[in-house]
């Protein structure tokens, strides 16, 4: 290949991650035009089309596909030894590119980043909220944030959370009104905030324990959402039952602004873990968001000083 064409590949692959020549420009710091200029030199040189364009999507052809599989780590390798160079001056720089859900942003991902910011500020993360289940390598993350049993057994997974418990809330002015549920059958006569899946468009079961067996919960009521932050607001608002991961209604529970019902019925879910494949795991600026998320984690379980005398 003609090396001049060598600094259009990282163009190609900007396109691809961001979904399209807007998106990619933005990032890359260069005009749309540059960047459908760059594409084309690349197809050009290959003499077929990397990316199949309408009015509304770009997506990949068949062979962009297997050039973006090719490109893709050793781009990632060169990056990587740019980094270790910086790093072994004590500098980590470069771009973390992070893929996690929203809940997970409260509950571990926006204190991480205060301390990176604090520690690393030459780094930049960028973190892409997302409720499905990316392919981090194919849509050229770093790494990604999710629940422990859905982690493919390929991928290294670093655990950033203890375990937590899905659990039912509501707020004390609904529970006045409706009434508390001392059953899980009662919940049919509740109005319960309900979820569908963004990928799938599957309604969510509600995962839970009766008398020590687990059990997935169909439930129904008036709204349903996407989104448990969105499930949280509802329930704050008295609108009706919300299930929801502990940490994110932990503040709330200890204010009264939500009381828990059926506690017994909560299922304990494994965590959050930071996951990625292993040719990713010497990348000085993942392993300082690494070491940063052990150190948090060691510190969330460490037993609590005695109070001075």
């Amino acid at each position: 290949m003609d090396r001049a064409l060598l600094a259009h590949l990282p163009v190609v692959l900007a396109v691809h991650r961001r979904g399209g020549f807007a998106a990619a420009a933005n990032d890359l710091g260069m005009s749309p035009s540059a960047v459908s200029h760059a594409v084309q030199a690349v197809e050009a040189s290959l003499g077929q089309p990397l990316f199949a364009r309408t009015t509304r999507s770009v997506r990949l052809t068949e062979a962009g596909s297997a050039f973006i599989a090719s490109i893709g780590p050793a781009l990632a390798e060169i990056a990587d030894a740019a980094d270790r160079l910086g790093a072994a001056q004590g500098r980590i720089t470069g771009t973390l590119r992070l893929n996690a859900p929203r809940t997970a942003m409260p509950i571990v991902v926006t204190p991480l980043l205060a301390d990176m910011a604090r520690r690393h500020p030459e780094l930049t993360v960028e973190v892409t909220c997302d409720d499905g289940l990316a392919d981090i390598v194919a849509q050229g993350f770093d790494a990604g944030i999710r629940l422990g049993h859905t982690v493919a057994q390929d991928m290294v997974a670093v655990r950033l959370t203890p375990p937590f418990h899905s659990i039912m809330v509501a707020s004390p002015g609904y529970l006045a009104a409706r009434g508390t549920p001392q059953a899980l059958r009662d919940l049919d006569g509740h109005n319960c905030i309900g979820y569908r899946f963004v990928t799938s468009g599957a309604v969510y079961d509600w995962d839970l324990r009766d008398g020590g067996q687990s059990v997935a919960k169909s439930v129904t009521g008036s709204v349903r959402v996407t989104d448990a932050l969105h499930a949280k607001e509802l329930a704050l608002a008295g609108v009706g039952i919300a299930y929801l991961f502990e940490p994110l209604a932990r503040a709330e529970l200890g204010a009264g602004a939500l009381r828990q019902v059926l506690a017994r019925s909560a299922f304990e879910e494994p965590g959050l873990f930071l996951y990625f494949p292993r040719r990713a795991s010497q990348a000085p600026k993942l392993r300082a968001f690494i070491e940063l998320a052990r150190e948090r984690l060691s510190a969330a379980a460490a037993p609590a000083s005695p109070p001075s005398p």
